[in-house]
This record gives C-alpha cells, sequence and structure tokens, in this order.
C-alpha cells in the first residue's frame, strides 16, 4: 500500500481531498492545482462551493483569476457531498477548533466530521489533520476512529499531523514558501506525508511523532502570545509614565541581537494567537501541571479591549462628554492590518463593550462592507464611508486596525477626538490620545 501510495503521489496522479475551504484550505487547494494535481474541495457551506466552481473568490488576497484558472483546467472542483471522500487518495482536514465558553477546547468540527467521512475511508489513503490543537488529538480522536473502522494505520491506511502556517495578507510568504512540519503516526505515515506536502512545500520539516508537530504549533503561538502580553503590559505602564511605547520599542529593536519587536494594540485576533495557549493549558491539567506564565499573558491579552474602552470614557470625559449615547466609530473591523479576516477581531470584542456602555457604535472597514455572520456577536451593520461631515458628527474615532487604505491625514484633520491603539500618530496632537 505504501509504495503504490507513494508512486501515485510523487507522480502527481494522486487526488487531493481538502475539508473545509476557509483561509487555509482554499490556499492549499490551489497550491495543489497550481503544480498540475487534481484537487477536490469539501465544505458545508453551499455558498462557498458555488463560488469556487465559479471561479469566483471569497477573500481579499485570493484572486478569483487564480481559482477560474484551476476550475476551468479542470484541476480544483468543489463539492458538499462527502461520499466523494471514497474517490481521492490524500485527506487533508483543514477545520476551526474554537474554545467553548469555558475556555476549553471544542473539537466538534474535527469529530463531527471524521464521524461523517469514516464510512468512505479506503485501504491506500492519507489522512493529514492541519487544525491546530492539543498534543494527542491525532491519536486520540483520529486513530482510534480509523483504527475502528478495521484499517491498519502504518499498513494499509497513513495518518499524519503538519499544522497549517498560513499567514493571510502576508506579500512576503505564501503557501509553498512557508516551511511545513509534518508529523506521522509511524514511520510510514511520516514518509507518506513528507511526500505529500514535498509536491507543494520547497521545505518540509519532518519530526518524531504527531504530538510533537501539535506542540509545535502550540509553540509558535503561545510565544507571540506571551511577548504580545508583555508589550500590552508595558504599554499599560509607559501610559502611566507618560513615555511612548512605539518610541521605546523601535529604540529596543536596534539591538542586532537578543531582541525581537512585538507591538501593542487592542487585543489579540486572529483563529490562532487568542485560542491556542488555552489548548495547551487545558491539556497541561491532565498531567496536574498549571501553565502559569501562559496563562496570565492570556489575562492581559484579554484585558486589552477593557483598557481601551475605559480611555475612551476618560478621554469623552475630559472632552465634558459622557461614553453612554456617544457617537463612537470604530476603525477597521479585521483582526489586522490590510485584510477581510474577522476571526476572534479584537475590534468586534470592542465594539460589543462600547455598546454595553450605551455608546452608538458604527464602524468603517473598506474590506469588510457588512458586518459578517459571527458566531457570538451579531451586528447589524454596514461600513461607513469617512467624509468630513460624518467624520465631524462623531465624538470619538478608534483606531483597532490600521488598514494601510486609511487617509489618516484626513481622519485627523476632520475628527474631534482619535483613540490611537495602533501607534499610527506618532507626534503629539491634541486630538489624539494612545492607547
Amino acid at each position: 500500500m505504501k509504495s503504490d501510495l507513494l508512486k501515485k503521489i510523487k507522480s502527481k496522479d494522486a487526488v487531493i481531498g481538502i475539508i473545509g475551504m476557509g483561509y487555509v484550505g482554499l490556499p492549499l487547494a490551489l497550491a495543489f492545482s497550481n503544480v498540475n494535481v487534481k484537487t477536490v474541495g469539501f465544505d458545508v457551506d453551499d455558498s462557498k462551493i458555488r463560488y469556487i466552481n465559479d471561479g469566483v473568490s471569497y477573500f481579499k488576497h485570493i484572486s478569483s483569476d487564480s481559482i477560474r484558472k484551476a476550475t476551468q483546467n479542470k484541476l480544483l472542483c468543489a463539492t458538499t457531498d462527502f461520499s466523494e471522500i471514497g474517490n481521492v487518495d490524500a485527506i487533508i482536514m483543514c477545520l476551526p477548533t474554537p474554545l467553548n465558553r469555558y475556555r476549553e477546547p471544542d473539537l466538534s468540527y474535527i469529530i463531527n466530521t471524521m464521524e461523517t467521512i469514516l464510512p468512505y475511508l479506503r485501504k491506500g489513503q492519507v489522512l493529514s489533520l492541519e487544525s491546530t490543537t492539543y498534543p494527542g488529538t491525532t491519536d486520540e480522536e483520529l486513530a482510534t476512529r480509523i483504527t475502528r473502522k478495521g484499517l491498519s494505520i502504518g499498513t494499509d491506511f497513513f495518518l499524519i499531523y503538519s499544522p497549517e502556517r498560513e499567514d493571510p495578507g502576508n506579500p512576503d510568504f505564501t503557501t509553498s514558501t512557508i516551511p511545513k512540519v509534518v508529523g506521522g503516526t509511524t514511520e510510514k505515515c511520516l514518509e507518506i506525508g513528507i511526500a505529500l506536502y514535498e509536491v507543494i512545500i520547497e521545505k518540509v520539516i519532518p519530526l518524531s511523532s504527531t504530538k510533537a508537530a501539535e506542540l509545535t504549533k502550540l509553540l509558535e503561538n503561545i510565544y507571540r502570545s506571551v511577548n504580545i502580553g508583555l508589550v500590552n503590559e508595558m504599554k499599560m505602564i509607559s501610559d502611566k509614565m507618560d513615555i511612548d511605547i512605539w518610541e521605546v520599542i523601535d529604540a529596543a529593536a536596534t539591538k542586532p541581537f537578543g531582541f525581537t519587536p512585538f507591538y501593542p494594540g487592542p487585543g489579540l485576533g486572529g483563529h490562532c494567537i487568542p485560542i491556542d495557549p488555552f489548548y495547551l493549558t487545558w491539556k497541561a491539567k491532565e498531567y496536574s501541571l498549571n501553565t502559569r506564565f501562559i496563562e496570565l499573558s492570556g489575562e492581559v491579552n484579554t484585558l486589552m479591549p477593557h483598557w481601551v474602552v475605559q480611555k475612551v470614557s476618560d478621554s469623552l470625559n475630559e472632552h465634558e462628554k459622557p461614553l453612554k449615547n456617544s457617537n463612537v466609530l470604530v476603525l477597521g473591523l479585521a483582526y489586522k492590518k490590510d485584510i477581510d479576516d474577522v476571526r476572534e477581531s479584537p475590534s468586534v470584542e470592542l465594539m460589543e463593550l462600547l455598546r454595553e456602555k450605551g455608546a452608538n457604535v458604527s464602524y468603517t472597514d473598506p474590506f469588510i462592507p457588512r458586518f459578517p455572520k459571527m458566531r457570538e456577536h451579531h451586528f447589524d451593520l454596514k461600513s461607513m464611508d469617512l467624509d468630513e461631515d460624518y467624520l465631524k458628527s462623531i465624538d470619538c474615532v478608534v483606531i483597532s486596525t490600521d488598514h494601510s487604505v486609511f487617509d489618516y491625514d484626513f481622519i485627523l484633520e476632520y475628527s474631534n477626538l482619535i483613540i490611537d491603539t495602533r501607534g499610527v500618530y506618532r507626534k503629539p496632537n491634541s486630538k489624539v490620545v494612545r492607547a
């Protein structure tokens, strides 16, 4: 089985099935299609399937031309019919792994999908999980189900874990140029996994186990979470001391060794950094370990939207206005600049907190024309156009996402008050309060 599958993969005759056509799955499907490997995209969202098959992109950083080229060349198609899993040679799962209301791992997307495709799994296939999760998930949740099906992992079926490393909107890296970590349940699984990803990835890094690969992904994002928590705490200290934290960071970054600059903001966003630390802290409890350092950084980062809202309230008070019934415009809805991704965006948390305080909240984001459907948040709002009269009618503008397309000089000229959480305005100005 191994030699036949390897031959198919290396000759590019294998059919790749990717489950989840989101920010990870769609670029991955295009990467395989670009090297003439037939790829099938699976998703439960009918609209995504229609867009793909019509050659239309639903993400800002992915062109419709790239999808259209793949579909017209019959290298990419999409479906909601999961029985088609039986016709592919490699299955790659790119599914969300959120937290539940108690900040515990929610693996329902992975488990439910696994149960759905289980009847269609067959000998001679490889399954790769790319979703971020705690160490042991691949073995405990996937391997046990595959074995229950009667397939022998490492003999007639192959299982790997290879965490996604997508960075939407990053102009310097693509799916193919970002090194790929791969761990296999067995050595034969690892061999298959390396071959699979070497078809599209310039550098593949093999690890000794799926657990090591799972923990690698968590370490990457916990490293960022801890350092962002540190710099956010430094920001609050600097604010009390009347010191410009951005000036301090820029100065420290001139040191050619021993320092990596991280920048403060209104909170953490994206699917990884706000969530991943809690996956490890939850799993660590199984081993009677307390991850105090990791949890502390999470607490600091979670506090930031509240700290910004307090800044808004205090600044409005200085202008003899209460926060309640004030018109507050949140500038930028995406979780980082120049993308259209709102997953775990601190902007949304800011809007919720401001609304709870009685403010009249609006937003502007050229990449997100209408507030999207979200599991836990709802605003019946559309992105506002920025003009002179509108800005003058706003009591406070909160810069939450520093998109490059915003005309910050224009915003400064016609705004009454600006709360700058991103260090956009470096020169002191009576209208600008840093937060």
